[in-house]
C-alpha cells in the first residue's frame, strides 16, 4: 500500500507476514468445491398436502454413486399429484433400499425401512436419518454415510421430539419434522486404510482442494502463528479468541475446553 500524497511523497505501510492459508481459502478461487459431476441436492419432496395428510408412492429407479459423496444415492420417481407429469427425486439410499422397491412418504406411510415420515408417527427407538431440523427443510441431519439418529422420546404436550444426534448429543425437534426409516447407506467407509499417498489424491480430487495439508508448526513464521523456532512447536497457547484477526486465527478456535475428556460421568441412554 502506497500514498503519494504531497506531503509524504511515497511511503510504505509495513505489515509483517504473510496472508495464512484460511485467508486464501476465503476468497474460493482454487479452493471452491469440485461439483461439476455431482447429481444434484439430495432432499426429501417438497412438503405438500399428499404428504401432510396422507402418503404418495414413489419407484426406486436407480442406486447412484455420487462423486464426492460417501453415501449412494436413490433415483425415485414420484407421479405428480397436481400435474400430469413425473417428478424425479435424489433420496438417500438407506441401507437395504433396492431398486425397484416402491417408497412411501407422508403421514400415512408404512414403518418400513426407507419410507419418510413425520417423526410424530413413528414409535420411541426407531432409527432414522435424514431428519428435518425445521419442518419443511428437507432433511439436514444424519446424512453422511453409516450415520443415523435415534427417536428417544416424544412430547406431547407441545409437539416435540428428542432426538439421538450420530455425535450422541440430543436434539429437541418439532414431531412434525420428517426422516427416513434407517441407517444410510455406505457404512464401514472409514474402517478401510487408505495405505497409500494417491487414494488421499483422488478422494480429495473429487471433494475440493483440501489435501495435502501442511501444519503450520512445520512452516516458517512469516508463513504462520505457529512456525518457526528450533523444534517444532507451537510455543503458545494453541487456542485463538472468537474475535482474533483473520491471519492469527488458527488452531483452536473459541475453545470452550481442551484436553481429555476425564471422569466417570455415565452415558444417558
Amino acid at each position: 500500500e502506497f500514498s503519494n500524497s504531497p506531503k509524504q511523497g511515497y511511503t510504505a505501510s509495513v505489515e509483517m507476514g504473510k496472508q495464512i492459508r484460511g485467508q486464501r481459502k476465503g476468497r474460493g478461487s482454487v479452493f471452491v468445491s469440485h461439483s461439476k459431476h455431482r447429481k444434484g441436492p439430495v432432499k426429501h419432496r417438497a412438503l405438500d398436502f399428499a404428504e401432510r395428510h396422507g402418503f404418495i408412492k414413489g419407484v426406486v429407479k436407480e442406486i447412484i454413486h455420487d462423486p464426492g459423496r460417501g453415501a449412494p444415492i436413490a433415483r425415485v420417481v414420484f407421479r405428480s399429484p397436481y400435474k400430469y407429469r413425473l417428478e424425479k427425486m435424489n433420496f438417500l439410499a438407506a441401507e437395504g433400499v433396492y431398486t425397484g422397491q416402491f417408497l412411501f412418504c407422508g403421514a400415512k406411510a408404512q414403518l418400513k425401512i426407507g419410507n419418510i415420515l413425520p417423526l410424530s408417527a413413528m414409535p420411541e427407538g426407531t432409527i432414522i436419518c435424514n431428519v428435518e431440523e425445521k419442518q419443511g427443510d428437507r432433511g439436514k441431519i444424519a446424512r453422511a454415510s453409516g450415520n443415523y439418529a435415534s427417536i428417544i422420546a416424544h412430547n406431547l404436550d407441545d409437539g416435540t421430539t428428542r432426538i439421538r444426534m450420530p455425535s450422541g448429543s440430543k436434539k429437541i425437534v418439532k414431531s412434525t419434522c420428517r426422516a427416513m426409516i434407517g441407517i444410510v447407506g455406505g457404512g464401514g467407509r472409514l474402517d478401510k486404510p487408505m495405505l497409500k499417498a494417491g487414494r488421499a489424491f483422488h478422494k480429495y480430487k473429487a471433494k475440493r482442494n483440501c489435501w495435502p495439508k501442511v501444519r503450520g508448526v512445520a512452516m516458517n513464521p512469516v508463513e504462520h502463528p505457529h512456525g518457526g523456532g528450533n523444534h517444532q512447536h507451537i510455543g503458545k497457547a494453541s487456542t485463538s479468541k472468537r474475535d482474533a484477526p483473520p491471519g492469527a486465527k488458527v488452531g483452536l478456535i473459541a475453545a470452550r475446553r481442551t484436553g481429555r475428556i476425564t471422569g466417570g460421568v455415565t452415558k444417558e441412554k
